[in-house]
């Protein structure tokens, strides 16, 4: 029987581990070390939990220790792993104070990532903690299900009036209209002059921008943040060009990988992740490494690229887990399809941007149409859609995908994610078999107009 250790139990390792022992549980141990209290902690809700717009945090967790324990997995909690011996195949653990080694004959790195924490004066990490506690309070930062109870509790101070936001991604936006709901004067402060800038082109962007002004809250884009300052707790936000009051500063510029288990020894991506192949493996004999800690296949751009999202995770520890056991299966890649609520706005992507498409050397083309999602003779629930298809001018791939709407358009850019990944043209997707019902759509769609109009 072989011994697999995993290290890190939230969505890849899970993933893992159950795939394990539904296939080869007969003949693997699988002995799983995670430092955290608890495990399957869905973070995108958090700013659903804060902003009441669900229940509470029951629903966020869809596993535990008890379940994979229940599969077969030896499973430590709250245990830190202080260092790997990859040579003689050892994991060195701290566990309630006790230190002690667990071999194995394979291992799967599922350490995940932390808050990236920007070179702001005064919201620097306290030393030692593994929660993400900022040395100045009611600094925060958003990752773990620690953090957000701490944010949710500290609203409860009626006192707590002003907060700024910093960052404008997904996490930044969604908790900026958190805030905003629960009576709260926000204030959302990037250096991009748009938000999502990593995810859609800038008049996507400008959407976002006025569906958040209309609601109240207050952007302040373009701006390099500098310093929060206060006594014992924060008091002001600091930019470059101005400065804000606050009772609050939630800090939420994107996520680096835990990669330091590997730091020397394994072969790492150029912000720092493990770089893997398509099976998962890394640089080192059976080593894997899967989930927001390492590298994806991005089908659009043709290379190893770095995108943390809990889909990518979850395909990342299947995957690993035949290849850890024997059965060679390779990813399939991924395109990095994404979406947002925010409000009534409904945005989603998929693919490259224009401005990535150029990083990665193509010469991108894109064609743009706006309709109402159905017939004009359909008189309610009727609203319009704007799609972007980027696409390469020579070979006319597509290689990206943006769409937004008053309307639930999410299912859409499940076609543009398969075009991605099969390398469809623009013009084979004109010519695409879309059905017609008034109910959902007109008989000239929004997406076959698109491609009928994209530039030849």
């Amino acid at each position: 029987m072989s011994k697999i250790v995993v290290i890190g139990a939230n969505h890849a390792g899970t993933a893992c581990v159950n795939t394990i022992l539904a296939n080869y549980g007969a003949d693997n141990e699988v002995v799983v070390f995670d430092q955290n209290s608890n495990i399957s902690f869905l973070g995108c809700g958090i700013a659903l939990w804060i902003g009441q717009q669900i229940a509470g945090s029951e629903g966020l967790f869809y596993s535990d220790k008890e379940q994979l324990e229940a599969a077969g997995a030896t499973v430590h909690m709250r245990t830190v792993v202080e260092s790997i011996d990859y040579g003689a195949k050892e994991v060195h653990v701290l566990q309630d104070g006790v230190r002690r080694t667990e071999s194995y004959d394979r291992l799967i790195l599922a350490t995940g990532s932390s808050p990236i924490v920007p070179p702001i004066a005064g919201a620097e990490l306290v030393e030692g903690t593994r929660e993400f506690k900022a040395s100045l309070d009611n600094v925060q930062y958003i990752k773990l299900y620690q953090n957000a109870t701490e944010v949710i509790d500290k609203l409860q101070d009626d006192s707590i009036r002003r907060v700024a936001v910093v960052g404008a991604g997904y996490i930044g936006v969604e908790l900026a209209e958190a805030f905003q709901r629960l009576g709260r004067e926000v204030t959302l402060v990037d250096i991009a002059r748009e938000p999502l800038e990593g995810y859609y082109d800038p008049e996507f962007g400008d959407m976002m921008s006025r569906t958040l002004a209309d609601h109240g809250i207050r952007l302040a884009l373009g701006r390099n943040v500098m310093a929060v300052e206060g006594r014992g707790r924060v008091e002001r936000l600091v930019t470059d060009l101005d400065s804000f009051d606050v009772d609050m500063v939630v800090v939420a510029v994107g996520f680096r990988p835990n990669t330091e288990l590997g730091a020397g020894v394994l072969e790492l991506f150029d912000n720092g992740a493990f770089l893997v192949d398509r099976n998962q493996r890394t640089s080192q004999p059976d080593v894997y490494a899967i989930g927001d800690c390492a590298t994806v296949h991005d089908n659009a751009a043709g290379a190893p690229n770095y995108i943390a999202l809990a889909t990518n995770a979850v395909r990342s520890g299947v995957v690993a887990a035949h290849n850890a056991c024997g059965t060679g299966i390779e990813s399939a890649g991924v395109q990095g399809s994404n979406g947002v609520r925010v409000y009534d706005l409904n945005m989603v992507s998929t693919g490259l941007t224009t401005a990535k498409a150029r990083e990665f050397g193509y010469d991108p083309v894109a064609t743009e149409f706006t309709d109402n999602q159905r017939p004009e003779f359909m008189l309610t629930d009727n609203h319009p859609v704007t799609i972007k298809i980027i696409f390469d001018r020579t070979s006319r791939v597509i290689l990206g995908c943006q769409i937004a709407s008053k309307e639930d358009v999410s299912m859409m850019i499940h076609t543009f994610s398969l075009a991605i990944q099969e390398k469809v043209t623009i013009d084979k997707l004109a010519l695409l078999d879309i059905f017609f019902l008034p109910h959902f759509n007109k008989p000239y769609n929004y997406v076959t107009m698109a491609a009928l109009s994209a530039p030849a």
